[in-house]
């Protein structure tokens, strides 16, 4: 039986734009899958009662819960930008290595922009 390849050290791997997006588009996907739970808990209690909207305000708008808010902002933001890099991907445009690495800053830009762009909205008064 033939012996399998062995993966290098992770010391050995270089920093990398493009790694990192790939990695963060994983670790994003998460959050924004766990993060729906807690949109699910707030329209749950606005369909149950002032009282219960009332809680669940109180709790999504303390410290903690407003940290958590702009966590799922910013995994929002920095998934769809990526996730629009990946279709161009899928249509066979950016694919070499100048514009892969490229594109990886403008979407690491693009999200921190649209990012704190909502939570100015949302934190700054517009959404009120």
């Amino acid at each position: 039986m033939r012996e399998r390849p062995l993966s290098p050290h992770l010391g050995v791997y270089r920093f990398a734009y493009t790694m990192a997006t790939s990695i963060f588009h994983r670790i994003t996907g998460g959050a924004l899958s766990v993060g729906l739970l807690l949109l699910v808990y707030w329209l749950m209690a606005a369909a149950d009662g002032p009282e219960a909207y009332d809680s669940a305000m109180e709790v999504l708008m303390s410290g903690f819960g407003k940290l958590v808010i702009a966590g799922f902002v910013i995994a929002f933001a920095y998934h769809l930008c990526n996730g629009i890099r990946h279709l161009n991907w899928d249509l066979g445009r950016g694919l070499e290595r100048a514009e892969a690495r490229r594109s990886a800053r403008t979407v690491i830009v693009a999200a921190i922009l649209i990012a704190a762009i909502i939570l100015l909205w949302a934190f700054g008064g517009g959404a009120a």
